[in-house]
């Protein structure tokens, strides 16, 4: 009995991990193309702005342990000032990178709307996998997986994760328990934070699709109780 209470009491000591989730700034593709995995899209004026903004809101925090992310270029362009601003350097991790959309890689969106499997997209994505690319349920596993190895090494710390819409909207799915069936009806903004805290007892979604407030206002960490 002693032994089970003290295996117990080292599991429950294990700290909280907090992981910012934050998408890739805007790109001149942002809202019309597919882009996927093609290489070569970077930042837009646009998306460099938001990148410095939300460096200095995550720098404000001022606790940040590292930065991780997708290799895709926009993601480590945001990546950049954010690493830079905390004084770390950025860490990518494959396991962060965009969903492989297959033949529908560089499609308009437009164009894609109009095809019968959109729908399938949009209602059941648990049941449709992109035409010689991933399924949503396999971008959610491998998200999944590099998020628990992440937190791995980051027990009791907070950590930037620079990923994309999908990725992240997948991720906060399963943080919240939901059906993938529901995870469209989260909406991820270009560089927008989006903080989930882990800990023993499951993970706890602190802010969805942060555009404004501080970070200090939802990560808990550190608080009196």
């Amino acid at each position: 009995m002693g032994k089970t209470n003290k295996s117990k009491q080292v599991k429950d000591a294990t700290p909280a991990t907090v992981i910012c989730f934050v998408r890739h700034g805007h790109t001149p593709t942002t809202g019309s193309i597919l882009p996927g995995r093609a290489k070569g899209l970077h930042l837009s004026n646009r998306g460099k702005e938001q990148a410095e903004l939300v460096a200095r809101r995550i720098a404000e925090y001022g606790k940040i342990s590292a930065v991780y992310s997708s290799p895709m270029e926009r993601a480590r362009e945001t990546a950049q000032p954010i690493a830079k601003a905390c004084g770390l350097k950025t860490r990518t991790r494959q396991g962060l990178i965009e969903a492989d959309f297959g033949t529908w890689t560089g499609k308009k969106l437009s164009d894609l709307r109009k095809l019968p499997e959109w729908e399938n997209v949009q209602k059941t994505p648990s049941n449709f996998r992109f035409p010689s690319g991933e399924s949503f349920l396999q971008i959610q596993s491998r998200m999944v997986d590099t998020i628990a190895k992440i937190i791995a090494s980051h027990h009791g710390e907070v950590v930037v994760a620079v990923t994309h819409a999908d990725t992240i909207k997948t991720t906060i799915a399963a943080a919240l328990g939901i059906p993938l069936d529901l995870f469209q009806r989260i909406h991820i903004s270009p560089c927008s934070l989006s903080a989930v805290l882990y800990n023993q007892s499951g993970p706890m979604v602190l802010t969805v699709n942060s555009t404004g407030d501080e970070l200090r206002s939802v990560i808990p960490l550190g608080e009196s109780k």
